[in-house]
């Protein structure tokens, strides 16, 4: 089967509100393909290995998917379309062309350590499914993560990403006292003490940071406000929606903005990736240099992905090289080009064929 019909068959099982099928079939394909030891844990997420030596090389992909748009699905099952080199439907740029790629990569490759496997449930709600493989002792040494890096240095090419930011969602909880709005003094405006709040959101300084030649700078942004109960009611509770994109290292002081009656709660925090191995990121430029004809580059990304949590909680060394471009995930026109689809099976095959840590 090739890399093409692969992702047609990814692509076409639907992932949305249960992974399971999608699941089945990733693993179904490893055990009737490869030679690999295929395990499927307690998560859903699938697991395979091949090869040994002295460091672990891992390519790592997710076979959930978002909710599709109404367009995209045909009762049960996904709409499916191909057109112009280009296929269409949900998850194709998110990330099943790419999950696809790493599963044919996986299958041909004659690898230079071992190689390892992993296409994970519960990325689109938090990299679920990668916590838990790293909870139950996932740490491979390095990883290349499928997600989009196509197109960030120039149209059709695609790049290495050598970090990414993180989110950290919070609310800011102010209270106060209600009253009647004809005597404000009797009550304590919670709307006050939440827009005090913003303006000390407005104020913070996000970090910035470094990464192998690239410059990342995080941002603190206020994106809903919701408070108050009558027009002639001084309000008790007003709540503040913030996104924080973190960059590697220092965070922003949410804690700055707590006073009287105000709070800060984290609802999510996605953390962010650097690569922390120059040569690393150099072999991983050299494979896609390789494979295609134009000139890859080393980019970043500017939303985070599972590589965050495999760089933060167990110590792999990643990046992100994939076949998505900018723009194509989560959208009611989701498609990935299949020509790169075939390139990134060829870049993550030559890397499992030639990494070996210096």
């Amino acid at each position: 089967m090739t890399v093409r019909e692969l992702t047609r068959r990814l692509v076409a099982t639907p992932s949305h509100d249960d992974e399971t099928a999608a699941g089945d079939l990733v693993a179904s394909w490893l055990a009737d393909h490869t030679d690999a030891a295929v395990a499927r844990d307690d998560a859903g997420n699938v697991l395979a290995r091949r090869g040994d030596g002295d460091a672990s090389l891992a390519l790592v992909g997710h076979h959930d998917v978002v909710a599709p748009d109404d367009g995209q699905l045909d009762g049960d099952g996904y709409v499916l379309e191909e057109r112009d080199g280009r296929l269409y439907g949900r998850g194709a740029a998110d990330m099943k062309g790419s999950l696809a790629a790493a599963m044919v990569a996986f299958r041909e490759a004659d690898p230079a350590c071992e190689l390892v496997f992993a296409s994970f449930v519960g990325e689109e709600s938090g990299g679920v499914g990668c916590r838990a493989a790293i909870e139950d002792g996932f740490a491979p040494d390095y990883a290349v993560v499928g997600e989009g890096s196509t197109g960030y240095s120039a149209d059709s090419v695609t790049d290495v990403a050598v970090a990414h930011k993180g989110r950290r969602a919070a609310t800011v909880v102010a209270e106060g006292t209600a009253a009647h709005a004809s005597v404000p003094a009797a009550g304590d405006n919670a709307i006050y003490r939440a827009t005090e709040a913003v303006d000390r959101l407005r104020a913070t300084t996000a970090p910035e940071t470094a990464v192998l030649g690239h410059d990342l700078a995080g941002s603190v942004v206020v994106t809903e406000i919701d408070g108050g109960s009558g027009w002639n009611v001084v309000p008790e509770r007003c709540t503040v929606t913030v996104d924080e994109r973190t960059v590697p290292g220092e965070r922003a002081d949410l804690g700055a903005v707590e006073s009287t009656g105000v709070a800060v709660e984290v609802d999510q925090d996605l953390p962010p990736m650097a690569c922390d191995e120059s040569a690393f990121a150099d072999a991983v430029l050299e494979a896609a240099d390789a494979a295609q004809p134009g000139a890859p580059e080393t980019v970043v990304k500017p939303h985070a992905t599972d590589a965050g949590w495999l760089a933060r909680r167990a110590g792999t060394t990643c990046v992100v090289c994939g076949a998505a471009e900018p723009g194509e995930a989560h959208t009611a026109t989701e498609s990935v080009s299949l020509d790169i689809v075939e390139r990134c099976a060829d870049v993550y095959r030559c890397l499992a064929e030639t990494w070996r840590p210096r």
